[in-house]
């Protein structure tokens, strides 16, 4: 297994252009490979979670061609071919989207994962599809999916999760009646932008969305940049010494800005350009280093920022004080058990952090050293570990090849390694 190198930094002042977003691009691959007609998607991700979702629509009959960073599909109005096995890869974005809709279509479908993926459970979003009438014969992968004969119905959120919401929403689409999903936590609301943008009967009141069989036609889709990609960079340029840095396109839908929201509140030195755009807004994010205070973040939060919270607990150990982090929980069910893999990073730069019933807590001021981290394959901790590996005292890294499942040129553009 390769391993990478990360020196201290004794300064950093970048631009960089925003990766794109990997769940939106992820979207827009599954709905508009099953829409009617022909889709163009600008901007698109070319990660290897992306790649698995073209590769799934594929063998269900889109046709998909990406030239640079825009996808020209054309989808399969609501009958893909049946029968096939679906290889997920690492995504579980994949998997769940796929789920819910292959659940409203007559046919046989079979998704498979890799090794890590095929270890995570999807226990809710089975049982909310099932009290559709959906036939899923077993909540880890490989499961075999038996499409057809949905019914509306209302659910609601046991935990706040946009994944589990996407399946139940694309369900519905294909179901008979109305399909209404409340969730008392919001959580990112890209599957809802986009169904509405294909032309879905689609609405939200309050805490409850409502979707009603539809027919998805061909649009265009404009990807913003990830803003869990854009949170290394800014995190660095607020720790390192004169630290500076810019980056441009960054997507602020506002049921993904909690991670600014965090660090601002922390008196993060951070400043906006106006916003631009249409249903996914973009600005510029510039980040100047600042003395950090100690950070908090609510349940709520947690849910909707849970991606960024890793590199936001590394960046609480050079914070004054004690940050605590609530509902990470939510970190358990990931590529790893994402409490474990945080706190055994932070350990072993020479950080200090715990977690009990659901509170991840960090203490910050600690004298960090180098040290070796194992990423185990996870590309979010190999980010996080890098971030501060840079803005301590250097490390090393086992594994990095992961990074390619969501930012594949994370340490060139961002560590310059």
């Amino acid at each position: 297994m390769n391993s990478t190198v990360v020196k201290k930094f004794c300064g950093y002042d970048k631009t960089i252009d925003c990766a794109p977003d990997k769940s939106v691009s992820v979207r827009a691959v599954v709905i508009c490979g099953f829409a009617r007609g022909e889709s163009i998607v600008r901007g698109i991700s070319t990660c290897d979670d992306v790649l698995s979702a073209v590769e799934c629509m594929r063998r269900l009959g889109s046709r998909i061609e990406i030239d640079g960073d825009t996808a020209y599909i054309t989808g399969v109005g609501g009958a893909p071919k049946r029968d096939v096995i679906l290889d997920c890869g690492n995504s579980g974005t994949t998997a769940k989207l796929l789920m819910g809709l292959l659940a409203g279509v007559d046919g046989r479908f079979t998704l498979v994962g890799d090794a890590s993926l095929s270890g995570r459970r999807f226990d809710r979003a089975r049982n909310m599809l099932a009290d559709m009438g959906a036939k899923i014969d077993c909540d880890r992968l490989p499961t075999t999916v038996c499409g057809g004969g949905l019914s509306g119905v209302r659910l609601e959120a046991e935990v706040p999760s946009a994944q589990d919401k996407s399946a139940v929403l694309l369900a519905g689409i294909s179901a008979d009646g109305t399909t209404e999903y409340r969730e008392n936590v919001r959580t990112r609301d890209h599957t809802e932008i986009m169904l509405e943008r294909v032309g879905a009967d689609i609405t939200r009141s309050g805490e409850t969305i409502t979707v009603r069989k539809s027919t998805l036609h061909g649009a265009e889709i404009i990807v913003p940049g990830d803003i869990s990609s854009a949170t290394y960079p800014l995190c660095i340029a607020l720790a390192v010494a004169g630290g500076r840095c810019t980056v441009k396109n960054v997507g602020i839908n506002p049921t993904r800005r909690d991670v600014l929201d965090v660090l601002m509140r922390s008196g993060g030195d951070i400043t906006f350009t106006v916003p631009r755009g249409d249903a996914e807004k973009v600005c510029d994010i510039t980040a100047k280093h600042c003395v950090l205070s100690p950070m908090e973040m609510s349940e709520s939060e947690c849910a909707r920022a849970i991606d960024e919270v890793p590199t936001l607990a590394a960046l609480a150990c050079l914070a004054n004080g004690v940050s605590v982090f609530r509902g990470a929980d939510k970190l358990r069910g990931k590529e790893t058990d994402r409490v474990e893999t945080t706190i055994e990073t932070i350990r072993a730069l020479g950080g200090e952090a715990s977690y009990n019933s659901g509170v991840l807590t960090v203490v910050g001021g600690r004298k960090l050293h180098y040290g070796k981290v194992d990423c185990r394959g996870d590309h979010r901790i190999a980010m996080t570990a890098a971030v501060l590996g840079c803005c301590g005292e250097g490390c090393e890294i086992t594994g990095c090849e992961c990074v390619s499942i969501s930012y594949p040129r994370f340490f060139e553009e961002v560590i310059g390694v």
